[in-house]
């Protein structure tokens, strides 16, 4: 009898967690850019050998390629490579106003652009002298840096494991888990960033190329993004 009741509750406890979450998909076909939309800035994106590619270009501020869909509770899993000259990120429960709009939180408020793509932001951070926080999380366009930041972690030793973990010049992998108010993330595999925040609880996913301003040097740098996944959670 004994016995029964565990099995039971086992297949009690596979079925809830298969109600709890979707089938992972693609966020790419691999060949075109539909389902995105571009806010922001001017940057270039392409596809090319199955990778969405965005391009800097100069005098234009951060560019974002945005998912049409809208995401609240979710796993997204992909990979980046970029250029050393090069700052970018993925926003993810990001939005942006069709007009000027005040946002608030805690005592603090803020004027949000219109046109202004604002959310959190994981980090592609390989260019700061000094610093590798690829992996943490910006609050674009509202904040400012989260982790390591207003919600805790330590900027040297985030850095000194960043240093350790990230791959310069290759493909490095990324995890994210939004649920509720928690959000985690692992770069290659290593847990970085985790810390609860409920500012905004949903939001489209977006690819972004840092504005350079008129840094000749950074003219036609390249991020590059492939294997974009993500599971829903219920």
């Amino acid at each position: 009898m004994f016995v029964r009741q565990l099995l039971g509750l086992a297949i009690l406890a596979v079925v809830a967690s298969a109600a709890t979450a979707d089938e992972a998909k693609s966020l790419f076909d691999g060949k075109t850019l539909d389902g995105w939309t571009q806010n922001g800035g001017e940057a270039k994106y392409r596809v090319e050998s199955g990778a969405i590619v965005g391009e800097s270009v100069p005098n234009t501020p951060n560019s974002f390629l945005c998912t049409e869909k809208i995401y609240g509770d979710f796993v997204l899993e992909y990979e980046y490579k970029c250029d050393a000259r090069l700052n970018s990120g993925v926003q993810i429960r990001s939005n942006v106003f069709d007009k000027d709009t005040e946002v608030k939180w805690e005592d603090k408020s803020r004027k949000i652009a219109a046109g202004r793509v604002h959310g959190y932001q994981v980090e592609i951070d390989p260019n700061k002298p000094g610093r590798l926080w690829s992996g943490g999380i910006y609050d674009e366009g509202r904040r400012g840096w989260l982790y390591p930041g207003l919600r805790g972690g330590d900027a040297e030793a985030f850095t000194k494991q960043g240093q350790r973990v990230h791959k310069p010049g290759e493909w490095n992998s990324v995890r994210v888990e939004c649920n509720g108010n928690s959000i985690m993330t692992w770069l290659n595999n290593e847990p970085r960033a985790d810390f609860t925040d409920d500012m905004t609880s949903e939001g489209f996913i977006a690819l972004q190329v840092h504005g350079i301003g008129n840094n000749k040097d950074a003219i036609g740098t390249t991020v590059q993004w492939r294997n974009l996944m993500i599971r829903e959670l219920k």
